[in-house]
This record gives C-alpha cells, sequence and structure tokens, in this order.
C-alpha cells in the first residue's frame, strides 16, 4: 500500500481519545504482513517485528483525534456539545459525525449575519454557543444518540499541489503513516534491535497510553513521532519548521543527546533532509511521559511539520512523512547490539 493511501484510510477513520480500538482494523491491516498485533486495555495498538538481538526500540505516535462530546438533546434535532481541543471558531458551517447507536451526520451552523445584532457579530464565538443540526425529530434523535456520546469532524482528503495533502485528524496519523513507512524499509532487512510499533491512546487527554504503553513494552530506547507548528503564515513564525524540508527533531531536556546525534549522523550519511526545534521545557507529545517510565527510557522526539493544527483541513506533506519513516529505519538498520549501551551512557 502506498504512504498516501494508507494515511487517507488513517485520517477518514475515526477514533477520539479513548475509542482508538475504532482505529485498529485499519492498523492491523496495515502492519500484519511486518510482525504480530495486539490490542492493549487501554486501546495501545501494538505490532512487534524481531530483531536478532537483545536490546529493542519502541516507536511511538498516538491515535486518538481531538473531538466533541454530547451533553444535551434538544428540540428540532439540535445537539449541545462540549469541546475537546478544538477552538469554537473553526466548528463553524463543518459537518460532523455523531457516534451514536448508528452513524448520525450533522453540521454545525450559526445565525446568518443579517439576523445578528450588532452586540452577536462582535462577541466572540463559544462551543457551548454553537449546536449540532442532525435535521432529526427529539423522538428519532433520542432513539439514537446519548448524552456522552462522541462527535468527530467529518472531512474528505484532499491531495494538493507540491506533495502537500488536507484533512482532519493529521495529527497525529500522520505519525502512524511514518512507522508504516519505517516498517516496509525495515521489511527484508536483518537488524539487531527488536522494534516495537505502538499506535498510542489518549495522548490529546494525557499522554496515557504513552506511560501505559512504555510500562508494557520497557523498551532500550524510543522515539516518539508527532507533529509540530509549520512556520508559515498562521503558523509558528518564531519557529523555522516548513512543509516539505524534512522531519523535525527535537533538542532539549527531553531528549537523550548522544541517541539523538546518533541518528542525525545517519541521516547526513543518508542525504535524508530534517530540521531542528528547540524544546527546552514540556514538549507536549508522548516523549514527555515515555521519558521518565520506570527507571527511565532514552527518547526522542521527531516532529512531521503541520499547518492548521487541531483543525478539519491539518496539511501535511508525503515526503516529510516518508523521510520520518526512513531516517528512523536506517537508524535501526545501522544500530548494532554492542554499541547500544555505549550510546546510551551520558
Amino acid at each position: 500500500m502506498k504512504d498516501i493511501e494508507f494515511l487517507k484510510k488513517l485520517c477518514t477513520s475515526h477514533a477520539p481519545s479513548g475509542r482508538e480500538h475504532w482505529l485498529y482494523p485499519v492498523v492491523k491491516d496495515a502492519f500484519e504482513p511486518f510482525g504480530e498485533l495486539s490490542l492493549g486495555k487501554l486501546n495501545n495498538i501494538y505490532a512487534y517485528k524481531k530483531g536478532k538481538g537483545k536490546e529493542s526500540i519502541m516507536l511511538m505516535a498516538h491515535a486518538d483525534e481531538v473531538f466533541l462530546m454530547v451533553t444535551e438533546l434538544c428540540e428540532n434535532g439540535f445537539l449541545k456539545f462540549k469541546s475537546n481541543g478544538i477552538d469554537a471558531k473553526t466548528l463553524v458551517s463543518q459537518e460532523v459525525y455523531i457516534h451514536g447507536k448508528e452513524k448520525v451526520l450533522g453540521i454545525i451552523g450559526i445565525k446568518p449575519p443579517h439576523l445578528m445584532s450588532e452586540e452577536d457579530r462582535k462577541k466572540a464565538i463559544a462551543a457551548d454557543d454553537l449546536l449540532i443540526d442532525t435535521g432529526l425529530s427529539k423522538e428519532k434523535l433520542q432513539a439514537l444518540v446519548n448524552i456522552g456520546d462522541y462527535v468527530t469532524l467529518k472531512r474528505n482528503f484532499y491531495e494538493l499541489l507540491n506533495n502537500n495533502v488536507i484533512c482532519k485528524s493529521v495529527d497525529d496519523r500522520a505519525g502512524i503513516a511514518a512507522m508504516y513507512a519505517c516498517a516496509k524499509e525495515l521489511n527484508n532487512i536483518t537488524h539487531d534491535l527488536d522494534v516495537y510499533f505502538v499506535a498510542s491512546c489518549q495522548e490529546e487527554v494525557g499522554h496515557r497510553g504513552a506511560r501505559v504503553g512504555s510500562f508494557e513494552v520497557n523498551p532500550t530506547m524510543a522515539i516518539a513521532i508527532d507533529v509540530t507548528f509549520d512556520s508559515g503564515p498562521m503558523g509558528a513564525t518564531e519557529r523555522e519548521n516548513y512543509l516539505g524540508e524534512g522531519p523535525v527533531i527535537s533538542i532539549g531536556p527531553n531528549i537523550h543527546p548522544k541517541f539523538r546525534k546518533k541518528l542525525t549522523d545517519i541521516a547526513k550519511e543518508y542525504n535524508i533532509p530534517y530540521q531542528v526545534e528547540v524544546e527546552p521545557g514540556d514538549t507536549g507529545t508522548d516523549a514527555w511521559d515515555i521519558q521518565v517510565v520506570g527507571d527511565g527510557i532514552p527518547t526522542l522526539l521527531i516532529s512531521i511539520p503541520i499547518k492548521y493544527m487541531h483543525t478539519s483541513v491539518e496539511m501535511v506533506n508525503i515526503e516529510d512523512i516518508k523521510n520520518t519513516g526512513r531516517i528512523m529505519a536506517k537508524f535501526i538498520e545501522k544500530l548494532r547490539s554492542e554499541e547500544v549501551e555505549e550510546l546510551l551512557c551520558f
């Protein structure tokens, strides 16, 4: 399967925090040729590829996406909701799926400007002021939907110029696609390290799957793969992260320095483009939790630059995903068991 095809399947699937098992069939279908698949008790998805040595590496990208939850069923088919991780301004005019007894399509509308008062026009949009319109009667809605049901964004997958694509939940399905690219590179290679590919659960609500997965796998070392802000218009202009210029490798206390240097040396050897990002504190990713599990796990963070994070039109470059997979695969291919102890000593 091509990387772009797999990414499309991932992004157009739905798996909010706590319901990552909805994504399991898609991940299982892709990773089954490369190793053993299992689903953890909290919905972490594990794929294991055996090496010939004693050490192991865990690659982790989170499976969950930002979401809404139903809080009230109203008259005329409307639903009130709470949001997790999505700015209310981006919800206006969006199509959504309500995951009830059946999947129900809805839209989040807003009062036309003709009918707004001057005060309404000036007022900031809040999620509490918005409603999901299903077009159903309240009786029909009550038969299909309950308070607490999940709601996710509906968005088609679009291919743009210069290898860019957009969809919802690129954060962090791009990371899972990068692990898939890595698995394909390693498929016919004999490597020393045991490799665990982990699609982690509940990252968007506190990196919970990272802690559980790290404890369960207990790897010798780990790489977290997530997304980061691009530096273009409407991005983080103080950074230097650009779509199409390669994965972004973090520097900071969350990152093991010698492990990082080995990875970047291999990237230079194989002419794999990469960028650099300074993270002096909490990286806000699974890497933050992986590092301190047990007696400590040497950890790296590789981030894929995206535009418009936590919206329905997250943009990513396919070549960045492929190069993220390639840089990890070359590291795993080149590292010998006898080098690991020295590599991980400060």
